[in-house]
């Protein structure tokens, strides 16, 4: 933790203690404590992450952007010079996993990976995917149907988008179950103070996952395929190409970052949409709606609550000053939901058109997500496919949320017809 001083500092009135991302109801419905939020300021310090929480849309995509902040501060600073504590050595697994990723990279390393990784993750590459996640969607809606409903979010969110993404990396049938579980350790290291048993389980994922991939990637080398792995090892430009660990680290990222967002917009989009039977309705009944309405649930309830990034060099937010060494929490969900932005935001509008909702569930600027292109073709034909084959489906029962806040999911979604 930084012992610099923090300049303008906040006071944790009543806005910042409605806060609070460890209840078990501030998760289930975080849009009152935000609105408070956002009533209340556009910087708040809060002391039990020692984080400035940002809730205004403006302020949200324009930190994104600002050159001033970023993932990372080891490609400029130690973590002494930072004034931040270096992570425990048992965790080097998962740093050196992480690390080497485009989401935790700045410039110049971004740069380079991100134009390499570009040339094999091409949109001609995604759109050759949308016959394969057509037919796995059909294929899971069909089996969820025959057993008269169960679990949406085991049965078809989750297999969905873990197939497809281990389809595109050229992964083995037979060796996919671990995937997931692998993916959800990892991603346990993003949540607010993570505990050490959270740790242990990201240290040992990313070993496992690790040790995996650096295998096939071996094969590829020997007998390269029409996978992205082997189109990663051919990635080149101007004599350079991606390391294994760059490798490695990608294909986790891709993994991570391409179901996860799907997974849970899938779920908690159609709990949304269950919520809201008027508009479930007014999709069923004009399905060429789809393409607006998967925005609207991207924005209305995005899956990636919050983003974190280091203050680089001092800005000024407001009337706060927000001095180099503190990190900010950019709040996706907040800025989602805000009026100055969005007219009516609290109001579920199917009809709200694409090209007008500019919403940060994808983030932006050089974090953009790489693989949105694809997590849009996955959502269209999942909810295209459940309107169209199960036109009578329903909750079955009231569903819980997961306990983690920044990336916020249901722990299961059982539905019926």
């Amino acid at each position: 933790m930084t012992d610099r001083p923090m300049s303008g500092h906040a006071a944790s009135g009543p806005a910042v203690k409605e806060f609070d991302p460890w209840s078990a109801a501030f998760v289930a419905d975080p849009y009152p404590a935000y609105e408070a939020l956002r009533a209340a300021g556009r910087a708040h310090w809060f002391e039990p992450t020692r984080q400035w929480l940002i809730p205004h849309y403006d302020d949200v995509s324009e930190l994104l952007r600002d050159r001033r902040l970023g993932r990372t501060y080891l490609h400029r600073f130690t973590h002494e010079e930072f004034g931040r504590e270096a992570p425990p050595a048992g965790h080097e697994p998962f740093h050196v996993l992480n690390d080497n990723g485009l989401l935790d990279l700045e410039a110049p390393d971004h740069t380079r990976i991100r134009r390499l990784v570009a040339k094999a993750f091409t949109p001609r590459t995604v759109e050759r995917l949308a016959p394969t996640v057509q037919r796995l969607a059909d294929e899971l809606v069909d089996g969820l149907r025959a057993d008269g409903g169960g679990d949406l979010l085991a049965r078809v969110a989750e297999p969905l988008p873990v197939a497809v993404i281990a389809e595109m990396l050229g992964i083995p049938p037979g060796d996919r179950q671990p995937l997931r579980p692998w993916s959800a350790d990892i991603c346990g290291m993003y949540e607010l103070n993570p505990d050490e048993e959270t740790a242990r389980r990201a240290v040992r994922a990313s070993e496992e996952f690790s040790e995996y991939l650096r295998g096939l990637i071996a094969e590829r080398r020997r007998a390269p395929g029409e996978d992205l792995i082997s189109a990663l090892i051919a990635a080149y430009e101007d004599g350079d190409t991606l390391s294994e660990q760059e490798m490695v680290s990608t294909c986790v990222l891709l993994l991570n970052a391409g179901h996860e967002a799907t997974v849970n917009t899938t779920a908690n989009g159609w709990f949304t949409l269950f919520r809201h039977p008027d508009q479930l309705e007014l999709l069923r009944a004009e399905p060429g709606l789809l393409r607006d309405a998967i925005e609207e649930l991207l924005r209305f309830d995005t899956p990636l609550q919050m983003f974190e990034r280091w203050v680089l060099d001092d800005i000024q937010v407001g009337d706060t000053l927000i001095p180099r060494g503190s990190e900010v929490a950019l709040l996706f969900g907040s800025a989602n939901r805000d009026p100055s932005r969005f007219p009516d935001p609290g109001r579920l509008d199917l009809r709200r058109p694409a090209a007008d909702n500019r919403h940060v569930t994808f983030g932006a600027g050089i974090h953009y997500c790489l693989g949105a292109p694809l997590a849009r073709i996955e959502l269209a034909a999942s909810f295209g496919t459940l309107l169209s084959r199960a036109p009578g489906l329903r909750l079955a029962a009231e569903p819980r949320w997961k306990p983690g806040y920044v990336i916020r999911g249901l722990e299961e979604l059982l539905v019926s017809w």
